[in-house]
């Protein structure tokens, strides 16, 4: 990455922002860990004059924040990935997403939901028809796991803030005050208790928190949960599909959302916003029927 002589040579905040300073970086790098990787795709996306949008992605490859992959050699044309300092970015990302959120669209209040008819439930409901790109999140066991099921019709994938074992790391003080915070444990129970009828659909079944591996583990364990249970701790997934968080004890944690995937990793169903965390498990069933056979 380059140096910035005209920066303050000493503030790495001052030398990141000669790097990604940019209204236009920051939404390429956002686009990019969306999915869009090819130089048209991302110029529609953004609404960018060619020019701006080629000094932007030669800029961002020159500071090693994405790389250049081949896909069509004749004449050579080039898709756009994040490289391991871009997807260092993407807390910065999701940080920049929470603040806005509640700072610049909302009210300044803390809160792990959001009302019906807010901007963010739009941007969320929006999420119907995107497919979602591979990656691996990491399973409560410290391996690898792809958060989209390989060997059944559907995958229902739930996040929600966290859910603690006793005996081990508590919940945050305050954290019943925090609206849409509580209910993790029942809604996890509920959809364990429920696992048949979602196998009946031949839907698998996945919880998704920012939470440690070994902390997903233990209340794995604990409250003897059947399903995975999958650490977003690196803020990918919430990255990738724009998800909604709130920060609580220095922690980034994705707001309680349901999503319904099919097998071509396509979201066709939402959740959003989910006020009862137990019938949120019925309202997942429903969804799944209103799909099967469409």
């Amino acid at each position: 990455m380059r140096h910035t002589e005209a920066a303050d040579p000493d503030c790495a905040i001052s030398q990141a922002l000669s790097v990604v300073g940019d209204t236009w970086t920051l939404l390429l790098i956002r686009d990019v860990a969306g999915g869009t990787h090819q130089f048209d795709a991302l110029q529609n996306a953004l609404g960018i004059s060619r020019k701006v949008l080629t000094e932007r992605l030669k800029a961002l490859v020159a500071d090693g924040v994405l790389e250049k992959r081949l896909y069509h050699p004749h004449p050579p044309r080039y898709e756009y990935h994040l490289t391991g300092a871009g997807r260092g970015l993407l807390p910065v990302l999701v940080a920049l997403q929470d603040w806005g959120g509640r700072y610049v669209l909302g009210d300044g209040s803390l809160s792990g939901t959001s009302a019906a008819d807010s901007a963010e439930t739009r941007r969320v409901m929006a999420l119907t028809g995107r497919r979602l790109p591979a990656m691996e999140l990491t399973a409560a066991s410290g391996g690898p796991a792809d958060p989209v099921a390989a060997d059944r019709a559907w995958t229902v994938l739930y996040c929600y803030p966290g859910a603690y074992a006793p005996g081990g790391a508590d919940y945050p003080p305050g954290w019943s005050g925090i609206p849409g915070a509580a209910g993790c444990t029942l809604e996890s129970c509920t959809y364990r208790d429920r696992m048949g009828e979602f196998a009946a659909r031949d839907a698998a079944v996945y919880g998704v928190s920012t939470q440690r591996p070994d902390q997903l583990a233990a209340f794995a364990e604990h409250a003897r949960i059947p399903f995975p249970l999958l650490s977003d701790a690196g803020l990918e997934l919430a990255a990738t599909l724009r998800l909604p968080t709130f920060r609580a004890a220095g922690v980034d944690r994705l707001k309680r959302l349901t999503l319904v995937l099919d097998d071509s990793r396509t979201v066709r169903g939402v959740l959003y916003p989910v006020t009862d965390p137990a019938g949120s498990v019925e309202d997942a069933l429903a969804l799944l029927d209103g799909l099967v056979g469409t």
